[in-house]
């Protein structure tokens, strides 16, 4: 049996929250569905444990705060709300856990959506990314990991951008390579200064899985490859994909950050005249 395979033992309480079920798995960590009864209100609980003689995974630790940072100057309703971390050590534990408050959103991921979802609901639902990646943005932060496993959709078409732990200032590098391969803007790979045109990049890869199935391959030192290429047009693999979609997606993958759509707003605008075109709206 993998260790995939093995369920969750889902605790009864975590911390005075009640544990209704549990949601997901991640990264070190286990999501659960969580009440509170002071409050009678439901909530997202991420568990996170880690040992103490591993300094390395204090990175959690790291992007747990950051994500409650950057939550708290953001005002838009298409990103989730985070709402506290909190880094508990059990008296006699070697291990340290991490929990971190987090509205609910009780969604399908867009991994989930590449079959059965028609193209006009897709980018409806890209629309809502992008407003809420350019309202991010305006607040001088990238969330830089853009990714269809970081934007969830409810049954009643709510979207919700999800994640902020990668996210990092405007006009600043990384210490580090960070991001997902099959998404990163080339810069991200150079560790060069993050801005604007590095969420159209991370956007632009996420659109094109959604509509071709197929991950656009990263360049950079790690990847063996020497160069970034913009890979073929969206609608050369799908035929229901409209060309001026597919131009949209080809100028957000350009490797040169210039070549790209300026900022999100910009794409907003050319995501809006796609849907006008096909004779949809925003709404």
């Amino acid at each position: 049996m993998s260790l995939a395979s093995i369920p969750v033992k889902t605790p009864d309480h975590i911390h005075g929250y009640r544990v209704l079920r549990h949601i997901g798995s991640g990264a070190a960590s286990e999501i659960y569905c969580v009440f509170e009864p002071k409050t009678n209100k439901l909530y997202a609980l991420k568990q996170v444990l880690f040992d103490d003689k591993q300094d390395k995974d204090d990175r959690f630790l790291v992007q747990a705060e950051n994500e409650v940072k950057i939550s708290k100057k953001l005002e838009h309703p298409a990103i989730r709300r985070i709402h506290s971390v909190e880094k508990v050590r059990p008296k006699g534990w070697t291990r340290t856990e991490v929990i971190v408050l987090m509205e609910l959103v009780d969604g399908t991921p867009l991994e989930k959506m590449l079959v059965g979802t028609s193209v006009p609901e897709k980018v409806r639902i890209f629309r809502v990314v992008a407003d809420a990646l350019a309202h991010m943005n305006d607040k001088g932060y990238v969330h830089a990991d853009m990714k269809p496993t970081n934007v969830l959709v409810t049954e009643n078409g709510t979207v919700k951008v999800i994640d902020l732990g990668q996210a990092h200032p405007i006009g600043k590098p990384k210490e580090r390579i960070q991001g997902t391969p099959g998404f990163m803007a080339p810069e991200q790979t150079k560790v060069e200064p993050l801005n604007e045109r590095t969420d159209v990049y991370n956007f632009g890869a996420t659109m094109y899985w959604l509509f071709t199935g197929r991950e656009v391959p990263t360049a950079g030192p790690q990847s063996g490859r020497g160069g970034a290429e913009v890979p073929p047009p969206a609608n050369s693999l799908n035929p229901e994909v409209p060309p001026a979609l597919g131009e949209l997606i080809s100028v957000c993958l350009q490797p040169n950050e210039h070549a790209r759509w300026k900022n999100m707003h910009a794409v907003v605008r050319q995501l809006d005249k796609v849907l006008a075109e096909m004779g949809e709206n925003a709404a």
